[in-house]
């Protein structure tokens, strides 16, 4: 019979404590608690987090996986005609209710961190059916106060960046637009068109160094993607699903795309794409399908909160995605 050490070119050691540094594919025995262990490469996974308070969908998030706050949405799901002002933070263990928006809405554009975020735009079908907000918002962790207003109302656009370096791109006001505007944490600026037309796309990234994804370009929901150097958007390689309603995180280099809709009937994927600077390839799969779910962090520690469930309904699910990794594991016999 062929051993492991004929395999592996060397044998199973007993140890009394594992190793401080384990190689991959390394197996011993740790005799004080009499297990056998190895190190192996451990797939990507998202995992369930503790729920929401309040039901949230198409709204602005910001932060970290462990540090997160979700605000606005709407609340009339599947046609949703009233938006909220609810804000909820995460601390990587528990959701609490903190200030109200000072105008209630969906679809707005949102950046920054839990201590400092940006929520801009926006709609709310009841207030203005035929157009956009222009309304901007800072929230300091506690408290939403309104500030500069953009330059022209609009909604369903993608976002990224800082509180001081905000950037929104797409959208529409009522038709599907290619504009992006920069913000300096004072002052909206013109800049550089995209490419593809469309609104309710993903976005990651910084002002300078940013990432739009998706969305849906007409009747249909788009895979494009597109990179921004501050004054001129590049066309990249597309996502090998086609989805609106999205959700991003990232950098420029190294993205994610989570949840979304496909083109009418408007289905709810789980599918995650990550993004490595040149191409998409598709991860691990979100527990519960969504689409406007809230998405903060990076590509190795994300959170996803809410969405749209296939059958239309707001949820309270949020969930914690942890990247590949190559990690300890007791060895069993099966």
């Amino acid at each position: 019979m062929t051993t492991f050490k004929e395999i592996s070119g060397q044998l199973i050691r007993t140890l009394s404590s594992d190793p401080a540094n384990p190689l991959e594919g390394q197996i011993w025995y740790n005799s004080t608690i009499g297990v056998l262990k190895g190190q192996e490469l451990v797939a990507a996974a998202w995992a369930s987090a503790p729920s929401l308070g309040t039901a949230f969908g198409r709204g602005g998030d910001a932060g970290t996986e462990t540090a997160a706050v979700i605000f606005g949405g709407y609340s009339v799901p599947p046609a949703p005609t009233s938006g909220t002002a609810t804000t909820q933070k995460y601390d990587g263990s528990t959701w609490s209710s903190s200030g109200n928006m000072n105008t209630a809405r969906y679809i707005l554009g949102s950046f920054g961190t839990q201590t400092a975020a940006v929520g801009a735009g926006g709609y709310n079908f009841t207030v203005s059916p035929s157009s956009g907000f222009t309304n901007t918002e800072h929230y300091d962790g506690s408290t939403w106060t309104n500030v500069t207003s953009l330059p022209a109302g609009i909604h369903s656009v993608g976002s990224t960046g800082t509180q001081t370096a905000g950037l929104i791109f797409g959208g529409a006001n009522p038709g599907f637009t290619n504009i992006s505007s920069e913000y300096n944490g004072s002052t909206w600026s013109t800049g550089g068109n995209l490419n593809t037309t469309r609104g309710r796309l993903g976005g990651a990234g910084t002002q300078t160094a940013a990432l739009g994804f998706g969305g849906r370009a007409g009747p249909s929901a788009t895979g494009a993607t597109e990179s921004y150097d501050g004054s001129s958007w590049t066309t990249v390689n597309p996502l090998n699903t086609g989805r609106m309603y999205l959700s991003g995180c990232g950098t420029q280099t190294a993205a994610m795309g989570a949840g979304g809709y496909n083109s009418p009937p408007f289905q709810a994927f789980n599918n995650t794409e990550l993004w490595d600077g040149t191409n998409w390839s598709t991860d691990a799969s979100l527990g519960s399908p969504a689409a406007g779910n809230a998405n903060t962090g990076n590509t190795t520690a994300a959170l996803s909160a809410g969405g749209q469930n296939p059958a239309g309904t707001l949820q309270t699910i949020s969930e914690e995605y942890t990247a590949e990794f190559i990690g300890t594991k007791t060895l069993t016999t099966s």
